[in-house]
């Protein structure tokens, strides 16, 4: 009895032994498993990562040569044009620079007519050949070479259209005209300047010179009204004052004469006043 015992209780501890056995393996088969499953699922994120990531960058001085050896030529004709476009340049303005300094002391030395043609010939495009035009028709001006001083002044109208002083040269022209006895025509370039330049410092003056031709006409209402002009819109210019003066000394001009009344019928015409006689005086003794 105590044999049949003994050997139940060694069959149940084998029984437990087996079921703690089985335990064990199931546990170590499921660590297992997720072990496995786990890296399954970190190798399949990596993948999917991997085949979004972008395509790795290009070699850059790779490409910058590829480049190169593509466009070297036109890229080297490029640069070239470049430069010859900076030397030239600089050499036009060293060129042009040295052309108005000597330009300007060949003015500087000029005396006469004949001086200043020389410098008008040699330095026509400059600054001081342009100057040398206006010296040289008033110069000719003082010659009393009217005609060839308005030529000389037409010459640099025509070539300098632009300059600041070509309302100075009509107003040369209009008084070279004007000395010649030309009244009508200085008459009108003063009133072409006014109009055409209203703004220069020449305009009042052509209005004012336009007042001293019309007083040799007579025409004091014309006159009159320029110097109003004058007052109104170049009331702070020095010619303001002298239109005042003019505006005092003229007059405006005498009103029509009245018709004369047609001459009354001897008839209807009024007798003449009989005049009173004198009394006689009295008789001497």
């Amino acid at each position: 009895m105590y044999r049949q015992r003994k050997l139940c209780r060694a069959h149940g501890g084998l029984g437990k032994a087996n079921k703690s056995t089985d335990s064990t393996t199931l546990a170590r088969e499921t660590f297992a498993w997720h072990k496995t499953t786990l890296a399954r699922f970190k190798s399949a994120r990596h993948l999917k990562f991997m085949a979004t990531a972008s395509p790795p960058s290009r070699d850059v001085a790779l490409e910058t040569r590829v480049f190169w050896e593509r466009f070297k030529n036109q890229i080297a004709a490029a640069v070239i044009l470049v430069l010859l476009g900076i030397i030239g340049f600089t050499g036009y303005r060293f060129y042009s620079d040295r052309r108005s300094a000597a330009a300007s002391a060949l003015l500087a030395g000029a005396k006469n007519a004949q001086e200043y043609q020389q410098v008008i010939v040699r330095y026509s495009n400059t600054a001081a050949g342009a100057d040398a035009y206006l010296l040289l028709a008033e110069a000719q001006r003082s010659e009393k070479k009217f005609p060839e001083a308005n030529t000389t002044l037409q010459a640099f109208i025509t070539k300098y259209p632009k300059h600041e002083l070509v309302s100075t040269a009509r107003m040369a022209m209009a008084a070279n005209l004007e000395s010649v006895g030309k009244n009508d025509q200085a008459l009108s370039m003063y009133r072409e300047i006014a109009s055409i330049y209203p703004n220069s410092f020449n305009a009042p003056m052509a209005l004012l010179s336009q007042v001293y031709i019309l007083k040799t006409k007579n025409q004091s209402d014309e006159a009159r009204r320029i110097c109003e002009t004058i007052l109104t819109q170049y009331r702070t210019s020095f010619w303001a004052g002298e239109a005042l003066q003019e505006l005092r000394l003229l007059k405006p001009s005498a009103s029509p004469e009245a018709t004369p009344a047609a001459p009354i019928p001897p008839l209807l015409a009024r007798p003449p006043a009989v005049a009173p006689q004198a009394a006689p005086s009295p008789k001497q003794p």
